[in-house]
């Protein structure tokens, strides 16, 4: 697959008046993929771009191989200068270093002129002149702007457009430890007032290089599974993790977090699915019955009268065994459970732990941390989820401020 600068420069060449295969040895393409090119059949990367009738160069015809006849005393945009390196040459070997110096700027993660703002126009053109010594009328001709407009933005460039929002942005980060992305600071950002686009605010993330590091290891997790103990119940949710009102479908497993102290701390939540907001949870060193019952106890307390809840849980012996059945049967909470083996089944409480993980526990250094400090921390992250981490889904809001702008208590 080629790329979309070696496209560009393609058709630049083609605008300027070289042949195909001229053209595919100047952008490094195969002759057969630059004939299609010439054709009409170009990638997605160039949708809504087309070659000129025949290739040439727009607003003049020339035939291929010859130079258009020049007068001794015409100026024209790549007219070269009368002194200097490249005084010998013609007016088309200087638009042909032009193209050739762009293309190094492509390679070298610059950009392609047709499809840039003009202060990037500018941008590159600073740096054209630089490496070609081209006077100012063939630069700005090359790149298809205006003279004023060059130097309005050149006048610019020395400038930090970003000024206004960069602090606030760095300071947002790091409030966040590292965990909160483009989206979300700009969230944060308008909701204090501060007035800034996500564009900006990413492109400031890019430049101080803010950026959200996720973990990427699949390491073999705690396993609850105990064998078919007993019947187990349907699977009621069917992966619908929707719900209209609080305490509908809830979700329940248990996931470890192994210490460099060599401890291990399990955390057994409850997630209600109609906000994703941790509804309990209970937090040990043993992945024991009483850890998921005693979270399952927790939210029940707090349930909304009348509720008709579901709890749905993987097939782990701790939702098999009496004392959980029990809770269940007395609350009048309807069992729910996933196919043998099938995670997707329960695919939004996995997905609250890897959201949990990448931003409370992976790429932090837990080292001289105990379990119960561990344990302390771990707590106060849950609180903040509830109440102080908004989710784009709703609205920008905190699960606890959505319930109560739509007169939930929370």
């Amino acid at each position: 697959m080629h790329s979309k600068e070696e496209v560009a420069v393609f058709l630049r060449c083609r605008e300027r008046g070289m042949g195909v295969a001229e053209a595919a040895e100047f952008a490094g393409v195969p002759a057969r993929t630059a004939a299609k090119w010439s054709a009409g059949a170009l990638p997605h990367s160039a949708a809504g771009r087309a070659l000129p009738a025949g290739g040439a160069r727009m607003g003049a015809t020339r035939p291929r191989g010859k130079a258009p006849a020049m007068d001794e005393k015409s100026s024209g945009p790549y007219e070269p200068a009368e002194r200097g390196p490249l005084s010998g040459l013609t007016p088309d070997q200087v638009e042909n270093l032009l193209l050739r110096a762009v293309l190094a700027d492509l390679k070298a993660g610059g950009w392609n002129p047709a499809s840039i703002s003009s202060r990037s126009k500018c941008e590159l053109g600073e740096r054209l002149r630089a490496a070609t010594g081209q006077p100012l009328r063939s630069i700005t001709r090359f790149l298809g702007m205006s003279k004023s407009s060059y130097e309005y933005h050149r006048a610019r460039l020395g400038r930090d457009r970003d000024a206004d929002i960069r602090a606030e942005v760095a300071s947002l980060f790091r409030e966040g430890r590292g965990a909160w992305g483009y989206r979300t600071i700009w969230a944060r950002l308008r909701a204090a007032g501060t007035r800034a686009s996500e564009k900006r605010v990413r492109r400031v993330m890019r430049e101080e290089g803010l950026e959200v590091v996720y973990n990427r290891r699949r390491r073999r997790g705690h396993g609850s599974y105990a064998g078919e103990v007993s019947a187990a119940p349907p699977n009621l949710v069917a992966r619908r993790f929707r719900a209209s009102a609080p305490d509908g479908p809830w979700l329940t497993d248990i996931t470890e977090f192994a210490l460099p102290c060599g401890r291990k701390v399990y955390l057994s939540p409850v997630v209600d699915c109609f906000d994703g907001r941790p509804a309990a949870w209970s937090v040990g060193t043993g992945p024991t019955a009483e850890l998921a019952n005693s979270s399952l106890l927790k939210a029940i307390a707090q349930r909304r009268p009348g509720a008709r809840t579901t709890i749905h849980s993987d097939r782990g012996g701790h939702y098999r065994w009496p004392g959980w059945v029990a809770i269940c049967e007395e609350h009048g909470l309807a069992g729910s459970m996933s196919a043998k083996g099938c995670s997707p089944d329960n695919s939004a409480c996995e997905g609250f732990f890897g959201r949990l993980k990448n931003e409370f526990f992976y790429h932090r250094d837990w080292r001289g941390v105990g379990a119960e400090e561990f344990i302390r921390r771990l707590e106060e992250y849950l609180e903040y989820y509830r109440e102080g981490r908004i989710k784009r889904s709703l609205g920008w809001l905190s699960p606890n401020e959505y319930r109560r702008s739509l007169g939930y208590a929370a």
